[in-house]
Protein backbone atom coordinates (compact mmCIF):
# COMPACT_ATOMS: atom_id res chain seq x y z
CA UNK A 1 0.00 0.00 0.00
CA UNK A 2 1.48 3.23 -0.73
CA UNK A 3 1.71 6.27 1.52
CA UNK A 4 -0.77 8.77 1.78
CA UNK A 5 -0.54 11.96 -0.22
CA UNK A 6 0.08 15.24 2.30
CA UNK A 7 -3.55 16.34 2.99
CA UNK A 8 -3.04 19.72 1.05
CA UNK A 9 -2.54 17.75 -2.16
CA UNK A 10 -5.03 16.87 -4.57
CA UNK A 11 -4.41 14.57 -7.53
CA UNK A 12 -5.66 11.94 -10.07
CA UNK A 13 -5.14 8.68 -8.35
CA UNK A 14 -5.49 4.78 -8.18
CA UNK A 15 -6.83 2.48 -5.27
CA UNK A 16 -6.64 -1.17 -5.64
CA UNK A 17 -8.09 -3.87 -2.91
CA UNK A 18 -11.26 -6.01 -2.52
CA UNK A 19 -14.21 -3.05 -3.02
CA UNK A 20 -17.37 -3.56 -1.31
CA UNK A 21 -20.44 -2.96 -3.51
CA UNK A 22 -23.54 -2.15 -1.11
CA UNK A 23 -25.88 -2.07 -3.95
CA UNK A 24 -24.67 -5.23 -5.85
CA UNK A 25 -23.93 -7.02 -2.22
CA UNK A 26 -20.58 -7.94 -3.00
CA UNK A 27 -16.94 -8.10 -3.05
CA UNK A 28 -14.69 -8.34 -5.43
CA UNK A 29 -11.04 -7.38 -6.63
CA UNK A 30 -10.89 -4.06 -8.32
CA UNK A 31 -9.34 -0.39 -8.87
CA UNK A 32 -10.84 2.61 -7.70
CA UNK A 33 -9.48 5.90 -9.79
CA UNK A 34 -9.88 9.02 -8.41
CA UNK A 35 -9.93 12.26 -10.58
CA UNK A 36 -10.39 15.50 -9.11
CA UNK A 37 -12.10 14.53 -6.18
CA UNK A 38 -14.28 12.23 -7.83
CA UNK A 39 -14.71 8.84 -8.21
CA UNK A 40 -14.08 8.66 -12.27
CA UNK A 41 -14.19 4.15 -12.57
CA UNK A 42 -14.47 1.49 -10.16
CA UNK A 43 -13.39 -1.71 -12.47
CA UNK A 44 -13.18 -5.65 -11.34
CA UNK A 45 -9.63 -6.85 -12.01
CA UNK A 46 -9.03 -10.27 -10.45
CA UNK A 47 -5.21 -9.45 -10.92
CA UNK A 48 -5.37 -7.20 -7.87
CA UNK A 49 -3.28 -8.62 -4.90
CA UNK A 50 -3.85 -6.26 -2.22
CA UNK A 51 -6.01 -7.37 0.20
CA UNK A 52 -7.84 -5.09 2.39
CA UNK A 53 -11.10 -3.60 1.79
CA UNK A 54 -12.20 -0.20 -0.28
CA UNK A 55 -15.72 0.44 1.08
CA UNK A 56 -17.75 3.44 1.91
CA UNK A 57 -17.10 5.46 4.67
CA UNK A 58 -19.40 5.39 7.54
CA UNK A 59 -22.00 8.29 8.38
CA UNK A 60 -23.02 9.00 11.93
CA UNK A 61 -26.58 9.78 11.16
CA UNK A 62 -27.24 12.13 14.68
CA UNK A 63 -24.80 13.35 16.39
CA UNK A 64 -24.86 16.86 18.64
CA UNK A 65 -21.46 17.21 17.98
CA UNK A 66 -21.15 20.07 20.56
CA UNK A 67 -21.46 16.97 23.58
CA UNK A 68 -18.28 16.03 22.60
CA UNK A 69 -16.85 19.16 23.83
CA UNK A 70 -14.87 19.75 20.69
CA UNK A 71 -15.63 22.27 18.24
CA UNK A 72 -16.69 20.76 14.71
CA UNK A 73 -13.19 20.94 13.30
CA UNK A 74 -11.75 19.10 15.92
CA UNK A 75 -14.15 16.36 16.34
CA UNK A 76 -14.04 15.87 12.07
CA UNK A 77 -10.73 15.12 12.38
CA UNK A 78 -10.71 12.40 15.28
CA UNK A 79 -14.02 10.92 13.93
CA UNK A 80 -12.41 10.57 10.75
CA UNK A 81 -9.44 8.17 12.09
CA UNK A 82 -12.63 5.90 12.78
CA UNK A 83 -13.37 5.77 9.34
CA UNK A 84 -16.28 8.32 9.57
CA UNK A 85 -16.48 10.32 6.33
CA UNK A 86 -19.85 12.45 7.38
CA UNK A 87 -22.25 13.30 9.88
CA UNK A 88 -25.81 14.24 10.07
CA UNK A 89 -25.47 17.01 12.94
CA UNK A 90 -28.45 18.70 14.95
CA UNK A 91 -26.38 22.48 16.31
CA UNK A 92 -29.53 22.21 19.14
CA UNK A 93 -27.36 22.61 21.47
CA UNK A 94 -25.24 26.20 20.72
CA UNK A 95 -28.76 27.03 19.03
CA UNK A 96 -30.44 26.64 22.76
CA UNK A 97 -27.27 29.08 23.69
CA UNK A 98 -26.95 31.60 20.71
CA UNK A 99 -30.10 31.15 18.75
CA UNK A 100 -29.56 31.10 14.92
CA UNK A 101 -26.30 32.81 15.14
CA UNK A 102 -24.94 29.86 16.84
CA UNK A 103 -26.63 27.58 13.96
CA UNK A 104 -24.59 30.12 11.69
CA UNK A 105 -21.17 29.86 13.91
CA UNK A 106 -21.51 25.90 13.69
CA UNK A 107 -21.75 26.28 9.68
CA UNK A 108 -18.43 28.56 9.78
CA UNK A 109 -16.94 25.93 11.78
CA UNK A 110 -17.82 22.75 9.76
CA UNK A 111 -16.66 24.54 6.72
CA UNK A 112 -13.60 22.27 5.25
CA UNK A 113 -13.26 19.81 8.17
CA UNK A 114 -11.90 16.35 7.82
CA UNK A 115 -15.28 14.67 7.22
CA UNK A 116 -18.21 16.19 5.90
CA UNK A 117 -20.45 17.66 9.02
CA UNK A 118 -23.91 18.20 7.84
CA UNK A 119 -26.06 20.79 9.63
CA UNK A 120 -29.84 20.53 10.19
CA UNK A 121 -32.41 23.26 11.75
CA UNK A 122 -33.51 23.09 15.29
CA UNK A 123 -36.87 22.55 15.76
CA UNK A 124 -37.13 23.11 19.43
CA UNK A 125 -35.25 26.10 21.06
CA UNK A 126 -35.66 26.30 23.88
CA UNK A 127 -36.89 22.52 24.14
CA UNK A 128 -40.24 23.71 26.38
CA UNK A 129 -41.46 26.59 27.51
CA UNK A 130 -40.68 25.17 31.00
CA UNK A 131 -37.45 26.47 31.46
CA UNK A 132 -34.53 29.70 30.47
CA UNK A 133 -32.66 29.26 27.56
CA UNK A 134 -30.14 31.79 26.18
CA UNK A 135 -32.31 32.16 22.92
CA UNK A 136 -34.99 31.41 20.70
CA UNK A 137 -35.93 29.92 16.89
CA UNK A 138 -39.71 30.62 16.44
CA UNK A 139 -41.49 29.28 13.07
CA UNK A 140 -40.00 32.71 11.19
CA UNK A 141 -36.46 31.31 11.86
CA UNK A 142 -37.20 27.93 10.86
CA UNK A 143 -38.60 29.55 7.65
CA UNK A 144 -35.11 31.74 7.46
CA UNK A 145 -32.92 28.56 8.20
CA UNK A 146 -35.14 26.43 5.54
CA UNK A 147 -34.37 28.60 2.83
CA UNK A 148 -30.44 27.54 3.06
CA UNK A 149 -30.30 24.85 0.92
CA UNK A 150 -27.27 23.70 3.13
CA UNK A 151 -29.22 22.76 5.91
CA UNK A 152 -30.90 19.61 4.67
CA UNK A 153 -33.61 18.56 7.86
CA UNK A 154 -35.45 19.99 10.53
CA UNK A 155 -34.13 18.30 13.43
CA UNK A 156 -35.07 16.15 16.39
CA UNK A 157 -38.89 17.49 17.08
CA UNK A 158 -38.96 17.08 20.49
CA UNK A 159 -41.82 18.88 21.82
CA UNK A 160 -44.50 15.41 21.48
CA UNK A 161 -47.40 17.05 23.31
CA UNK A 162 -47.22 20.06 20.40
CA UNK A 163 -47.28 17.86 17.78
CA UNK A 164 -50.10 15.40 19.04
CA UNK A 165 -52.27 18.22 20.16
CA UNK A 166 -51.56 20.22 16.75
CA UNK A 167 -49.97 23.11 18.64
CA UNK A 168 -50.02 25.97 16.12
CA UNK A 169 -46.17 26.74 16.70
CA UNK A 170 -45.35 23.44 16.15
CA UNK A 171 -47.73 22.46 13.07
CA UNK A 172 -45.90 25.55 11.24
CA UNK A 173 -42.38 24.28 11.90
CA UNK A 174 -43.32 21.46 10.32
CA UNK A 175 -45.31 23.16 7.30
CA UNK A 176 -42.62 24.81 6.76
CA UNK A 177 -39.94 22.50 6.94
CA UNK A 178 -42.18 20.06 4.61
CA UNK A 179 -42.80 22.91 2.25
CA UNK A 180 -38.91 23.26 1.77
CA UNK A 181 -38.33 19.63 0.58
CA UNK A 182 -36.14 19.00 4.60
CA UNK A 183 -36.39 15.61 5.99
CA UNK A 184 -38.10 15.99 9.73
CA UNK A 185 -36.44 14.15 12.57
CA UNK A 186 -37.87 12.66 15.77
CA UNK A 187 -37.25 12.50 19.24
CA UNK A 188 -40.34 10.18 20.90
CA UNK A 189 -38.81 8.11 23.93
CA UNK A 190 -41.56 5.37 25.08
CA UNK A 191 -44.15 7.04 22.59
CA UNK A 192 -46.17 4.09 22.07
CA UNK A 193 -49.67 3.44 20.60
CA UNK A 194 -52.62 6.29 19.46
CA UNK A 195 -50.11 8.84 20.34
CA UNK A 196 -46.89 7.45 18.20
CA UNK A 197 -49.55 6.89 15.36
CA UNK A 198 -50.53 10.59 15.54
CA UNK A 199 -46.98 11.81 15.78
CA UNK A 200 -45.76 9.73 12.95
CA UNK A 201 -48.31 11.33 10.45
CA UNK A 202 -47.28 14.72 11.65
CA UNK A 203 -44.40 13.85 8.86
CA UNK A 204 -42.00 12.63 11.23
CA UNK A 205 -39.56 10.39 9.58
CA UNK A 206 -37.07 8.82 12.38
CA UNK A 207 -36.55 8.21 16.09
CA UNK A 208 -32.75 7.67 17.69
CA UNK A 209 -35.00 7.59 21.16
CA UNK A 210 -35.70 3.77 21.21
CA UNK A 211 -34.59 2.05 24.49
CA UNK A 212 -36.39 -1.28 23.53
CA UNK A 213 -36.59 -3.70 20.93
CA UNK A 214 -40.50 -4.07 20.86
CA UNK A 215 -40.60 0.32 21.00
CA UNK A 216 -38.38 0.46 17.65
CA UNK A 217 -40.51 -2.28 15.81
CA UNK A 218 -43.66 -0.76 16.38
CA UNK A 219 -42.09 2.32 15.02
CA UNK A 220 -40.70 0.87 12.09
CA UNK A 221 -44.51 -0.30 11.01
CA UNK A 222 -45.25 2.80 11.46
CA UNK A 223 -42.92 3.71 8.47
CA UNK A 224 -40.38 5.43 11.24
CA UNK A 225 -36.64 4.79 10.20
CA UNK A 226 -34.40 3.85 13.84
CA UNK A 227 -31.35 5.46 14.57
CA UNK A 228 -29.79 2.84 16.72
CA UNK A 229 -27.79 4.70 19.41
CA UNK A 230 -24.54 4.18 21.12
CA UNK A 231 -23.36 7.29 23.01
CA UNK A 232 -21.02 8.18 25.80
CA UNK A 233 -24.57 7.96 28.41
CA UNK A 234 -27.47 6.36 26.41
CA UNK A 235 -26.16 3.07 25.17
CA UNK A 236 -29.01 1.46 23.50
CA UNK A 237 -26.97 -0.89 20.63
CA UNK A 238 -27.26 -4.18 22.91
CA UNK A 239 -31.31 -4.11 22.99
CA UNK A 240 -31.61 -2.81 19.33
CA UNK A 241 -28.64 -4.40 17.30
CA UNK A 242 -31.76 -7.62 15.96
CA UNK A 243 -33.32 -4.51 14.38
CA UNK A 244 -30.96 -4.20 11.77
CA UNK A 245 -31.14 -8.26 10.63
CA UNK A 246 -34.86 -7.80 10.70
CA UNK A 247 -34.87 -4.26 9.16
CA UNK A 248 -32.03 -3.28 7.64
CA UNK A 249 -33.29 -0.66 5.11
CA UNK A 250 -34.94 0.93 7.75
CA UNK A 251 -31.98 1.45 10.29
CA UNK A 252 -29.30 3.73 10.49
CA UNK A 253 -26.74 4.17 13.36
CA UNK A 254 -26.06 7.18 15.90
CA UNK A 255 -23.74 8.11 18.43
CA UNK A 256 -26.25 11.30 19.84
CA UNK A 257 -23.78 13.08 22.30
CA UNK A 258 -19.90 11.37 22.90
CA UNK A 259 -17.08 12.89 25.03
CA UNK A 260 -14.31 13.09 23.49
CA UNK A 261 -12.14 10.48 25.47
CA UNK A 262 -15.00 8.32 23.53
CA UNK A 263 -14.54 9.73 20.41
CA UNK A 264 -10.54 8.81 20.47
CA UNK A 265 -11.31 5.20 21.33
CA UNK A 266 -14.18 4.59 18.42
CA UNK A 267 -16.83 5.66 16.57
CA UNK A 268 -19.54 4.12 14.19
CA UNK A 269 -16.63 1.26 13.15
CA UNK A 270 -17.10 -0.16 16.66
CA UNK A 271 -20.71 -0.30 16.27
CA UNK A 272 -20.19 -2.28 13.04
CA UNK A 273 -17.53 -4.77 14.69
CA UNK A 274 -20.48 -5.70 17.45
CA UNK A 275 -22.89 -6.79 15.27
CA UNK A 276 -21.13 -8.25 12.65
CA UNK A 277 -19.56 -9.83 15.70
CA UNK A 278 -23.84 -10.89 16.91
CA UNK A 279 -23.55 -12.44 13.42
CA UNK A 280 -25.45 -9.91 11.65
CA UNK A 281 -24.68 -9.70 7.94
CA UNK A 282 -22.21 -7.39 7.07
CA UNK A 283 -23.73 -5.83 4.11
CA UNK A 284 -26.89 -5.09 6.14
CA UNK A 285 -24.41 -3.53 9.30
CA UNK A 286 -22.81 -1.67 6.16
CA UNK A 287 -26.12 -0.64 4.31
CA UNK A 288 -26.93 1.04 7.83
CA UNK A 289 -23.94 2.46 8.78
CA UNK A 290 -23.18 4.09 5.37
CA UNK A 291 -26.11 3.89 2.61
CA UNK A 292 -28.86 4.24 4.29
CA UNK A 293 -27.94 8.20 6.00
CA UNK A 294 -26.37 9.02 2.41
CA UNK A 295 -29.73 8.13 0.58
CA UNK A 296 -32.46 9.45 3.26
CA UNK A 297 -30.96 12.74 4.05
CA UNK A 298 -29.61 13.60 0.40
CA UNK A 299 -26.09 14.19 1.97
CA UNK A 300 -23.29 15.36 -0.18
CA UNK A 301 -21.17 11.91 0.44
CA UNK A 302 -19.85 9.59 -2.22
CA UNK A 303 -20.69 5.62 -1.84
CA UNK A 304 -17.83 4.77 -3.95
CA UNK A 305 -19.61 4.66 -7.29
CA UNK A 306 -18.76 6.35 -10.48
CA UNK A 307 -19.26 10.31 -10.28
CA UNK A 308 -19.74 10.22 -6.35
CA UNK A 309 -17.33 12.31 -4.73
CA UNK A 310 -14.06 10.32 -3.35
CA UNK A 311 -15.45 9.66 -0.06
CA UNK A 312 -14.06 6.11 0.97
CA UNK A 313 -12.10 3.93 3.36
CA UNK A 314 -9.52 1.47 3.27
CA UNK A 315 -10.24 -1.55 6.37
CA UNK A 316 -8.08 -4.25 6.67
CA UNK A 317 -10.79 -6.36 7.58
CA UNK A 318 -14.41 -6.71 7.49
CA UNK A 319 -15.19 -8.11 11.02
CA UNK A 320 -12.59 -5.57 13.43
CA UNK A 321 -12.99 -2.79 11.00
CA UNK A 322 -9.72 -1.39 11.78
CA UNK A 323 -9.49 1.70 9.53
CA UNK A 324 -6.04 1.99 7.82
CA UNK A 325 -6.88 4.97 5.89
CA UNK A 326 -10.17 7.73 5.15
CA UNK A 327 -10.37 9.89 2.14
CA UNK A 328 -12.77 12.71 1.73
CA UNK A 329 -12.82 13.89 -1.84
CA UNK A 330 -9.88 12.14 -3.24
CA UNK A 331 -7.45 13.91 -0.24
CA UNK A 332 -6.19 11.08 2.55
CA UNK A 333 -7.02 12.53 6.00
CA UNK A 334 -6.12 10.01 8.19
CA UNK A 335 -3.74 6.95 8.35
CA UNK A 336 -2.65 3.83 10.24
CA UNK A 337 -5.16 5.36 13.27
CA UNK A 338 -3.45 9.19 12.91
CA UNK A 339 -4.91 12.15 11.75
CA UNK A 340 -3.41 14.10 8.48
CA UNK A 341 -5.63 17.10 9.26
CA UNK A 342 -3.54 20.02 12.03
CA UNK A 343 -5.70 21.11 15.54
CA UNK A 344 -7.70 23.45 14.73
CA UNK A 345 -8.93 26.37 17.25
CA UNK A 346 -12.15 28.21 17.46
CA UNK A 347 -13.38 31.93 18.42
CA UNK A 348 -14.06 31.85 22.18
CA UNK A 349 -17.78 33.19 22.46
CA UNK A 350 -18.13 34.10 26.53
CA UNK A 351 -22.09 33.49 27.24
CA UNK A 352 -22.80 33.71 31.65
CA UNK A 353 -24.41 36.41 33.48
CA UNK A 354 -24.52 34.05 36.57
CA UNK A 355 -22.85 35.22 39.09
CA UNK A 356 -20.88 33.71 42.10
CA UNK A 357 -23.23 31.32 45.11
CA UNK A 358 -23.26 30.55 48.26
CA UNK A 359 -23.91 27.22 50.39
CA UNK A 360 -27.33 28.99 51.92
CA UNK A 361 -28.13 29.14 48.11
CA UNK A 362 -28.47 25.73 48.14
CA UNK A 363 -30.89 25.53 51.28
CA UNK A 364 -33.85 23.46 51.11
CA UNK A 365 -36.36 24.47 53.71
CA UNK A 366 -38.22 21.01 55.48
CA UNK A 367 -41.61 20.62 53.55
CA UNK A 368 -44.84 18.68 53.84
CA UNK A 369 -43.96 14.76 53.51
CA UNK A 370 -41.31 12.59 51.78
CA UNK A 371 -38.92 14.08 48.86
CA UNK A 372 -39.07 13.46 45.57
CA UNK A 373 -36.02 11.54 44.25
CA UNK A 374 -34.83 11.75 40.33
CA UNK A 375 -33.18 8.26 39.91
CA UNK A 376 -30.54 7.55 37.32
CA UNK A 377 -29.79 4.63 35.39
CA UNK A 378 -26.67 3.95 34.43
CA UNK A 379 -26.52 3.99 30.48
CA UNK A 380 -29.78 5.82 30.01
CA UNK A 381 -30.68 9.04 29.89
CA UNK A 382 -34.22 8.16 30.75
CA UNK A 383 -34.80 8.99 34.87
CA UNK A 384 -37.14 6.88 37.28
CA UNK A 385 -39.46 8.95 39.61
CA UNK A 386 -38.83 8.28 43.39
CA UNK A 387 -39.26 9.14 46.93
CA UNK A 388 -37.67 8.73 49.84
CA UNK A 389 -37.30 10.13 53.84
CA UNK A 390 -35.77 13.60 53.86
CA UNK A 391 -32.60 13.33 55.88
CA UNK A 392 -33.67 17.07 58.19
CA UNK A 393 -31.08 19.14 60.12
CA UNK A 394 -31.88 22.02 61.55
CA UNK A 395 -34.82 22.46 59.49
CA UNK A 396 -33.75 21.71 56.43
CA UNK A 397 -33.39 18.64 53.75
CA UNK A 398 -29.88 17.80 53.23
CA UNK A 399 -27.91 15.21 51.43
CA UNK A 400 -27.71 11.85 52.64
CA UNK A 401 -24.45 10.58 50.46
CA UNK A 402 -24.92 6.94 52.76
CA UNK A 403 -28.18 6.58 51.22
CA UNK A 404 -27.04 7.88 47.92
CA UNK A 405 -29.25 10.90 48.36
CA UNK A 406 -27.47 13.92 47.29
CA UNK A 407 -29.20 17.27 45.99
CA UNK A 408 -29.24 18.28 42.22
CA UNK A 409 -29.53 21.86 41.21
CA UNK A 410 -29.64 24.08 38.19
CA UNK A 411 -28.20 27.63 38.12
CA UNK A 412 -29.50 29.91 35.31
CA UNK A 413 -26.26 31.26 33.51
CA UNK A 414 -28.39 33.97 31.20
CA UNK A 415 -30.13 35.37 34.28
CA UNK A 416 -28.56 35.96 38.11
CA UNK A 417 -31.46 33.90 39.86
CA UNK A 418 -31.70 31.69 42.82
CA UNK A 419 -30.55 27.99 41.80
CA UNK A 420 -33.47 25.33 41.87
CA UNK A 421 -33.01 22.74 44.42
CA UNK A 422 -34.23 18.74 44.34
CA UNK A 423 -32.62 15.30 45.24
CA UNK A 424 -31.06 12.46 43.11
CA UNK A 425 -29.84 9.28 43.67
CA UNK A 426 -27.58 7.09 41.27
CA UNK A 427 -24.63 9.05 41.19
CA UNK A 428 -22.79 7.54 44.21
CA UNK A 429 -20.89 10.34 45.31
CA UNK A 430 -19.77 9.98 48.91
CA UNK A 431 -18.48 13.57 48.96
CA UNK A 432 -17.92 16.30 47.04
CA UNK A 433 -19.68 17.99 43.78
CA UNK A 434 -19.32 17.60 39.91
CA UNK A 435 -20.97 20.42 37.94
CA UNK A 436 -21.34 21.55 34.64
CA UNK A 437 -22.50 24.10 31.86
CA UNK A 438 -23.36 21.04 29.23
CA UNK A 439 -26.58 20.90 30.21
CA UNK A 440 -29.27 19.54 27.51
CA UNK A 441 -31.40 21.39 26.48
CA UNK A 442 -30.93 25.41 27.61
CA UNK A 443 -27.19 24.78 28.92
CA UNK A 444 -27.91 26.09 32.41
CA UNK A 445 -25.11 25.20 35.09
CA UNK A 446 -26.17 21.53 36.31
CA UNK A 447 -24.16 20.59 39.64
CA UNK A 448 -24.91 17.54 42.08
CA UNK A 449 -22.84 17.38 45.60
CA UNK A 450 -22.66 15.85 48.95
CA UNK A 451 -22.98 18.80 50.50
CA UNK A 452 -24.27 22.73 49.68
CA UNK A 453 -20.68 24.06 50.32
CA UNK A 454 -19.42 21.28 48.00
CA UNK A 455 -22.34 22.45 45.10
CA UNK A 456 -21.52 26.55 45.65
CA UNK A 457 -17.86 25.48 45.30
CA UNK A 458 -18.20 23.64 41.86
CA UNK A 459 -20.58 25.93 40.45
CA UNK A 460 -18.64 28.62 41.76
CA UNK A 461 -15.73 27.42 39.26
CA UNK A 462 -17.60 27.27 36.32
CA UNK A 463 -18.70 31.15 37.18
CA UNK A 464 -14.79 31.43 37.02
CA UNK A 465 -14.25 29.91 33.89
CA UNK A 466 -17.50 31.79 32.31
CA UNK A 467 -18.61 28.03 31.87
CA UNK A 468 -16.55 24.30 31.79
CA UNK A 469 -16.96 20.89 33.74
CA UNK A 470 -15.66 20.83 37.55
CA UNK A 471 -15.27 18.28 40.15
CA UNK A 472 -13.96 19.42 43.98
CA UNK A 473 -14.24 17.57 47.37
CA UNK A 474 -11.25 18.48 49.94
CA UNK A 475 -8.23 19.36 48.41
CA UNK A 476 -9.90 18.00 44.81
CA UNK A 477 -10.02 20.56 42.38
CA UNK A 478 -10.46 19.95 38.34
CA UNK A 479 -11.74 22.07 35.81
CA UNK A 480 -12.27 21.63 32.04
CA UNK A 481 -13.12 25.24 30.87
CA UNK A 482 -15.41 25.50 27.89
CA UNK A 483 -14.74 29.12 26.17
CA UNK A 484 -16.87 28.77 23.04
CA UNK A 485 -20.72 29.12 24.73
CA UNK A 486 -20.06 27.24 27.37
CA UNK A 487 -20.42 24.23 25.23
CA UNK A 488 -17.20 23.30 23.36
CA UNK A 489 -12.85 24.10 24.09
CA UNK A 490 -10.82 25.46 21.97
CA UNK A 491 -8.24 23.15 22.75
CA UNK A 492 -6.84 20.09 20.32
CA UNK A 493 -9.18 17.03 21.10
CA UNK A 494 -6.41 15.10 22.55
CA UNK A 495 -6.20 17.96 25.31
CA UNK A 496 -9.64 17.82 25.40
CA UNK A 497 -10.02 14.43 26.16
CA UNK A 498 -7.25 13.61 28.50
CA UNK A 499 -8.71 16.57 30.84
CA UNK A 500 -11.87 14.96 30.59
CA UNK A 501 -10.44 11.69 31.28
CA UNK A 502 -9.22 12.84 34.48
CA UNK A 503 -12.42 14.79 35.31
CA UNK A 504 -14.07 11.40 34.92
CA UNK A 505 -11.76 9.68 37.64
CA UNK A 506 -12.09 12.61 39.87
CA UNK A 507 -15.54 11.99 39.85
CA UNK A 508 -15.47 8.13 40.61
CA UNK A 509 -12.76 9.61 43.30
CA UNK A 510 -15.64 11.04 45.34
CA UNK A 511 -17.99 7.76 44.75
CA UNK A 512 -19.52 7.80 41.31
CA UNK A 513 -19.93 4.82 39.53
CA UNK A 514 -21.34 5.83 36.57
CA UNK A 515 -19.89 4.91 33.13
CA UNK A 516 -20.01 8.71 32.33
CA UNK A 517 -20.86 11.02 34.99
CA UNK A 518 -21.08 14.68 33.42
CA UNK A 519 -22.52 12.89 30.22
CA UNK A 520 -25.08 11.51 33.19
CA UNK A 521 -25.19 15.28 34.92
CA UNK A 522 -25.60 17.15 31.55
CA UNK A 523 -29.00 15.26 30.57
CA UNK A 524 -30.55 15.81 34.45
CA UNK A 525 -32.46 19.11 32.90
CA UNK A 526 -33.57 17.65 29.94
CA UNK A 527 -36.96 17.82 30.43
CA UNK A 528 -38.54 16.37 27.25
CA UNK A 529 -37.11 12.92 28.40
CA UNK A 530 -39.02 11.41 31.42
CA UNK A 531 -39.58 11.14 34.07
CA UNK A 532 -38.40 13.49 36.43
CA UNK A 533 -36.13 16.38 35.92
CA UNK A 534 -34.61 19.30 37.04
CA UNK A 535 -35.36 22.90 35.08
CA UNK A 536 -34.18 26.44 36.30
CA UNK A 537 -37.51 26.90 37.55
CA UNK A 538 -38.12 23.79 39.61
CA UNK A 539 -39.10 19.98 39.58
CA UNK A 540 -40.46 18.93 36.68
CA UNK A 541 -42.87 15.53 36.01
CA UNK A 542 -41.71 15.30 32.25
CA UNK A 543 -44.88 12.24 31.79
CA UNK A 544 -47.01 14.61 33.01
CA UNK A 545 -45.32 17.72 31.35
CA UNK A 546 -45.77 19.64 34.50
CA UNK A 547 -44.15 21.15 37.72
CA UNK A 548 -44.08 19.36 40.98
CA UNK A 549 -43.26 20.16 44.40
CA UNK A 550 -39.91 18.70 45.71
CA UNK A 551 -42.04 17.89 48.82
CA UNK A 552 -45.49 14.97 47.94
CA UNK A 553 -47.50 16.97 50.78
CA UNK A 554 -46.67 20.40 49.68
CA UNK A 555 -48.75 22.16 47.12
CA UNK A 556 -47.98 22.35 43.31
CA UNK A 557 -46.86 26.44 42.52
CA UNK A 558 -46.40 27.80 39.15
CA UNK A 559 -42.61 29.10 39.17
Amino acid sequence: MSAPPAPEQRQAATHRGRIVDLTERRVFAGIVEVVDGRIAAVREDGAVAERSFLCPGFVDAHVHIESSLLSPPEFARIAAIHGTVATVSDPHEIANVLGVEGVRHMQRLAAGSACKIHLGIPSCVPATGFETAGAAIGADEVAELCADPSLLFLAEVMNVPGVIGRDPEVVRKLEIAARHGKRIDGHAPGLRGAGLAAYVAAGIETDHECSQLDEAQEKVALGQKILIREGSAARNFEDLWPLLAERPERCMLCSDDKHADDLLEGHIDRLCARAVARGVDVFDVLRAACRNPVEHYGLHSGLLRPGDPADFIRLRDLESFEVEQTWIDGTCVAHAGKSLVAPSGSLRLDVCRATPKSAEDFAVPAGVGRIRVIEVADGQIITRAGEADAMLRQGFAVADPARDLLKVAVVNRYEDRPPAVAFVRGFGLRQGAIASSVAHDSHNFVAVGASDEELARAVNLLVACRGGLAAVGGTLEKVLALPVAGLMSDASAEEVAGAHADLTRAARELGSTLCAPFMALSFLALLVIPALKLSDRGLFDATAFAFVPLFTGDQPQVP
